[in-house]
């Protein structure tokens, strides 16, 4: 993988050293420094789907807009490397220190969302029933972009996590890299050392995701809402025979950099982030590492030893590197850090063309986004794709629900049951889609001039229906998630100021250089009013 240029002239120099012992015939030193980062094909992590050549017409399944697919082609594999994920995991933990599980982490959020602020990515479309604003850099952010959604009414059918109720997750990639974006000797590396130090942005981060909850604030007594982010990374053992981690990548260029998170789904205690091209990745919320246990991140905490016994400590100041760097431990400057624990792969081949958002019609599917229907029994997992038809691939996008449960044992295919469609949208753009009491919810994306349609359908005879006219929504509408117990179908905005055509106008005269209707937001409808 190396993240940067400087990472991988550090390779170099190691290989070189390494080279050089082996022609005397000497050892090399029992405390290896650990290289910048080495891990052999990190940037095309579990799961690793295998790729096939796309059919140029395919044509012959595609039953139309709404029509049946095959569940055949959403069936998932257990990854090949889930065995050894899970014991580098156990000796990650055993390194650094446990978090104390979700409940902690939401205590100390250290982030504050704005209810109801001024920002309105909404235009004219109508209000939603709750609309929560972050905080201004993460509503502007260049680097980290919102996608999927989730939230304990997924978890747990209380809709509690212990004691802890009203809390929602989104996911974030990231989509700035500017020194790999502008490197002009892409095949040296990707950020130069002036880069790097100019621009922390140079790193690719991979996901981040964001526990959010509402609360009544314990000293006052006043209601808010807090956040915070959390890495996720993924494990592996380096040249020195350290743990180590990095961030999340994968094999998705040029459309993306890294994993996109589109959707993410959390049931009991596994976290399931979709991987666009690969399948499923999944996490465990009781393995959610502290880097910074007092939370001074000044103090740089002394973490755990390894196999070498070498004493290690925390750096969460330092942004620009990841993992353990000379028997110091970095994340980005992040404090928490969730580990990828197994992955699911499709069993077809992967066969959508790269460098297009058109989908083919049978094979593996994308996985585009995710979300929960627990209005079935049993409960099921949704998985379905964004797809822009063109000529040779008619597809709008499929769409097919696992028995989420089955997912939890990793020792044998799972294959989509209940059913699986192709989309009624003819122009495809599905961004998120959720199921609840026999009504599919779809948002469709409107390019960047207007603002999403919110869609609702039924199955009739097998087929996917229109029910009703759509809903108007915000601008960039991206995942759902329903929250039973209050009745609210959530979505999140993805578009800041600048990253869309229609997201140059201010709306607030006194603030006309910061504030734009563009600004992220995490939004809910109430489920009651969508059908009116």
């Amino acid at each position: 993988m190396p993240s940067s240029r400087i990472r991988r002239a550090r390779l170099t120099a190691a290989t070189a050293v390494a080279a050089a012992l082996a022609l005397t015939g000497l050892a090399a030193p029992a405390q290896a420094q650990d290289p910048a980062s080495d891990a052999p094909g990190t940037w095309i992590q579990e799961p690793r789907t295998t790729e096939a050549t796309p059919a140029p017409l395919d044509a012959g399944a595609w039953a139309g807009p709404g029509g049946a697919a095959s569940p055949a082609d959403f069936t998932l594999q257990p990854g090949e490397m889930n065995a050894e994920t899970t014991r580098r995991v156990t000796r990650l933990a055993s390194v650094l220190p446990d978090s104390g599980g979700v409940q902690k982490l939401l205590v100390g959020a250290n982030r504050t969302v704005d209810p109801w602020c001024s920002r309105d990515p909404f235009g004219t479309a109508p209000d939603p029933d709750i609309k929560y604003c972050l905080q201004k850099d993460d509503s502007i952010s260049q680097e980290w972009v919102p996608q999927g959604i989730t939230g304990v009414s997924d978890a747990k059918d209380n809709e509690l996590w212990g004691a802890a109720g009203n809390i929602q997750l989104f996911a974030s990639y990231d989509g700035w890299d500017p020194g790999r974006e502008n490197d002009p000797n892409p095949s040296a590396g990707d950020c130069t050392a002036a880069e790097l130090e100019a621009d922390d942005a140079c790193n690719q981060k991979g996901v981040r995701i964001t526990f959010v909850q509402s609360r009544t604030n314990p000293a006052t007594g006043s209601p808010e809402v807090k956040y915070r982010h959390v890495l996720l990374g993924w494990t592996y053992e380096n040249s020195a025979d350290h743990i180590s981690f990095d961030g999340l990548h994968a094999g998705e260029y040029p459309i993306q950099k890294g994993v996109h998170a589109g959707g993410i789904v959390w049931y009991g205690n596994y976290l399931y982030v979709a991987d666009t091209r690969n399948g499923l990745r999944v996490f465990d919320m009781r393995s959610i590492l502290d880097l910074d246990p007092d939370g001074d991140p000044g103090t740089h905490d002394v973490m755990g030893t390894d196999t070498d016994g070498v004493r290690t400590t925390s750096n969460v100041e330092v942004k620009t590197k990841v993992g353990r760097h000379d028997n110091v431990w970095y994340s980005f400057g992040y404090r928490y850090v969730m580990p990828q624990v197994a992955a699911w792969k499709f069993k077809a081949a992967q066969g959508n063309p790269k460098g297009s958002y058109a989908c083919v019609a049978t094979g593996a599917p994308k996985a585009s986004y995710i979300s929960l229907d627990r209005s079935t029994g049993p409960d099921r997992l949704i998985m379905g794709e964004y797809c822009r038809p063109e000529s040779g691939h008619p597809s709008t996008g499929r769409i097919a629900s696992y028995p989420v449960a089955a997912l939890e044992g990793r020792s044998a295919d799972v294959t989509a049951q209940g059913w699986a469609n192709y989309l009624p949208l003819a122009g495809g753009g599905a961004q998120g889609a959720a199921a609840y009491d026999g009504t599919l919810y779809v948002n469709e994306s409107k390019g960047t001039d207007e603002p999403g349609n919110l869609w609702r359908y039924k199955w009739s005879e097998g087929r996917l229906v229109q029910d009703g006219q759509a809903v108007k929504t915000a601008r960039g509408a991206e995942d759902l998630y329903i929250e039973r117990g209050t009745g609210r179908l959530w979505s999140l905005s993805e578009h800041r100021p600048g990253s869309a055509t229609d997201c140059t106008a201010t709306k607030d005269p006194a603030d006309p250089a910061g504030t734009d209707y563009c600004q992220r937001v995490l939004y809910a409808h109430k489920l009651s009013a969508l059908g009116g």
